[in-house]
């Protein structure tokens, strides 16, 4: 069966690309047709396209096995998400004034979002605008439709970020796909989505610790209070471990089974491990204290850095707050214990939110490599199936026009006027001239016997004549 109406999504990360199709009912329940990833080492760099070249080869294979997976489906656009470095919140307000006796009407609404809409500010792109809190006269209001007021005030979070962001994706990799970009959705405000409730949405934080960056999402009474994205990520560590002068590949098998994001106990610090050097086929032997010392410190950065995010956000202190930790960075061992023990709060893993996907697909969903880019999927809202080409009728040719040279009218036999009585006469002349005669062959013969004889005696007159006879 080949389907003619799904969402395709393509979530650039710093440690892979992955890729996605699926579809929604009519509930908002989705359902994964086909997915799959490609490495990004070498085309991205904590969040940003850096080898466009690359990438859009990388996106160009995954989408072809996207449509051998969903049945030779035809992917005719695509949404990408991003989490660059360079992406955070700013606040923009909007306000008008509407006089003594104002109200609060759609139009009212609409001109301010237009207003908002034509902000540009200075060295940023606005990738996406958050609904606004309203103020009417200084009180904040949820719903101001119909309310009376003297002046109201819109209150937006920009989500923000470097220019070349929408250009690297819209422009280069656009062109070289040839394919459309159906838009550009933010990647932490989509995970957001996924995996937090209402209710968690009253006080909480999100933080993705990914490969090349850390996303910082907070929310405070049910609403965005900002995105921020931290240019470390767990990748830092395996690179650090590198210094050891081991292999990348060694790092990361290093990092995942020994290393912690906390002090090692007294009596693991004598404990040796081993390790293959690059510079040596022979396996060698290292002190466990020696690696942790690299991954605990890298790690704290790490984690302090998104502690001041929240510091900035004004809701490090406040109680009843949640910590929520996801991202391939998070299955460090002891990460979920150091980020409790600086944050002061208790720390959770969160579970995709089960009204919002399929139960078959949780599985998938709940792999860090692939959560973002369901979260991606539940945000798209156009058909990405490729349109099939309605290539216009051919017009027919007009006949050619013939003009036809104007015939000779015959001008009209002159008419005589005869008297009725000459008429008479006329038709008994014509009348008697066209009535047989019974003795005509004889007539005929008698008539021809004596023009001949006739003949006979001029011709001897004129031979009697010529030869001086008498006539």
């Amino acid at each position: 069966m080949t389907y003619t109406d799904f969402i395709a999504v393509i979530d650039l990360g710093t440690s892979h690309i992955a890729g996605m199709v699926g579809k929604k009912n009519e509930n908002d329940v989705l359902s994964i047709m086909a997915y799959d990833m490609e490495n990004s080492e070498g085309c991205i760099r904590r969040g940003c396209v850096y080898n466009v070249e690359e990438t859009a080869n990388k996106i160009r294979r995954i989408l072809r096995k996207l449509e051998n997976k969903a049945g030779g489906i035809q992917i005719g656009k695509i949404y990408v998400g991003v989490g660059s470095k360079s992406i955070r919140t700013i606040d923009h307000t909007v306000s008008k004034v509407l006089g003594t006796e104002g109200e609060v009407t759609s139009s009212v609404l609409r001109q301010l979002d237009e207003e908002c809409r034509t902000y540009h500010p200075a060295m940023l792109d606005v990738l996406e605008i958050v609904p606004p809190v309203y103020l009417l006269d200084g009180k904040e209001e949820n719903d101001p439709l119909g309310i009376s007021c003297s002046l109201i005030e819109a209150r937006y979070k920009l989500i923000v970020g470097q220019p070349t962001i929408r250009r690297s994706i819209l422009t280069n990799i656009a062109d070289r796909l040839k394919l459309q970009i159906a838009g550009i959705l933010v990647s932490p405000l989509a995970l957001a989505e996924l995996v937090l409730t209402p209710a968690d949405k009253q006080g909480a934080a999100l933080i993705d610790f990914g490969a090349g960056v850390t996303s910082v999402t907070v929310y405070k009474d049910g609403k965005l209070k900002s995105v921020t994205v931290v240019p470390l990520g767990a990748h830092l560590i395996t690179r650090d471990i590198m210094t050891l002068k081991v292999s990348e590949m060694e790092a990361e098998r290093l990092k995942r089974k020994y290393g912690s994001a906390l002090p090692l106990d007294r009596d693991k610090e004598h404990e040796k491990i081993e390790i293959s050097k690059m510079d040596d086929f022979r396996m060698q032997e290292m002190l466990l204290a020696d690696l942790n010392e690299i991954v605990e410190a890298r790690s704290r950065e790490i984690v302090e850095n998104a502690y001041a995010r929240l510091e900035d956000a004004g809701v490090a202190k406040d109680p009843g707050f949640k910590i929520f930790i996801t991202g391939g960075g998070a299955v460090l061992s002891g990460l979920r214990e150091a980020v409790s023990q600086r944050f002061g709060m208790e720390v959770h893993y969160p579970l995709i939110r089960k009204d919002t996907i399929d139960s078959s697909v949780e599985m998938i969903a709940n792999n860090p490599v692939f959560t973002t880019a369901v979260a991606l999927l539940l945000q798209g809202s156009e058909n990405c199936a490729l349109k099939p080409e309605v290539k216009p009728e051919p017009k027919a040719k007009p006949k050619p026009v013939v003009i036809e040279e104007p015939q000779p009218v015959p001008e009209p036999e002159p008419v005589s006027f005869v008297e009725p009585e000459e008429k008479e006469v006329k038709k008994e002349k014509t009348a008697s001239s066209q009535k047989p005669s019974e003795n005509t062959e004889e007539e005929d013969s008698k008539g021809k016997g004596k023009g001949k004889g006739i003949r006979d005696f001029w011709d001897k007159w004129g031979r009697d004549l010529f030869n001086g006879g008498d006539i």
